[in-house]
């Protein structure tokens, strides 16, 4: 897999990703808070917000709260594979969290409508407690029925689990702030 540097929020913060991906800005009106990156071969999809800092006791109730507004309400079911503390060399002093997990959507009442069997998510929390800022990253992972190759018995999920990894992997590696004004009100 092959990446480039992308520009988010004016060039203000640089990250690389997937060659394959563009700007979603480009094709559609996207909210000021964030910024979304589609995959021109596929399905999978990056979507970077910046959140007003979350007030919680530790940063690992703050990755709950977000994964929650993520998560409640949507009627799917939801499969927590890991979570844990990361970094990002680039903002070594900030607070790095992460959490990958499946969901898998109610069954369709609408067959007309295509919906995958699951996605694979991982969800990066950045905090900048200075700014009062949280920034979050969601990688999602959509599995469509016919369209990926199962797991042979034994492996840890499929061939586009294991590119959502390696972007989730890139992401923390080369996420840097280059203007901190960004979050000047």
């Amino acid at each position: 897999m092959s990446f480039q540097t992308a520009g988010l929020f004016g060039g203000a913060i640089t990250v690389d990703l997937p060659a394959g991906f563009g700007d979603a800005s480009n094709i559609r009106q996207i909210p000021d808070h964030q910024e979304v990156w589609l995959d021109g071969n596929g399905y999978s999809s990056i979507v970077f917000e910046i959140l007003e800092r979350v007030d919680k006791p530790s940063d690992e109730e703050a990755l709950q709260y977000h994964f929650a507004d993520l998560v409640d309400d949507t009627g799917d079911s939801t499969n927590v594979l890991c979570q844990g503390k990361s970094g990002m060399p680039k903002i070594p002093s900030n607070p790095v969290l992460t959490l990958s997990f499946i969901q898998t959507p109610q069954s369709n009442p609408n067959p007309k409508r295509k919906e995958p069997e699951f996605v694979a998510i991982h969800l990066l929390l950045l905090r900048l407690p200075a700014q009062a800022t949280d920034i979050l990253a969601t990688i999602n992972v959509p599995h469509y029925a016919g369209e990926y190759v199962k797991p042979a018995e034994g492996q840890g999920g499929t061939s586009l689990m294991r590119d959502g990894e390696t972007v989730k992997a890139k992401i923390l590696e080369s996420f840097d702030i280059k203007d901190w004004g960004l979050f000047v009100n």
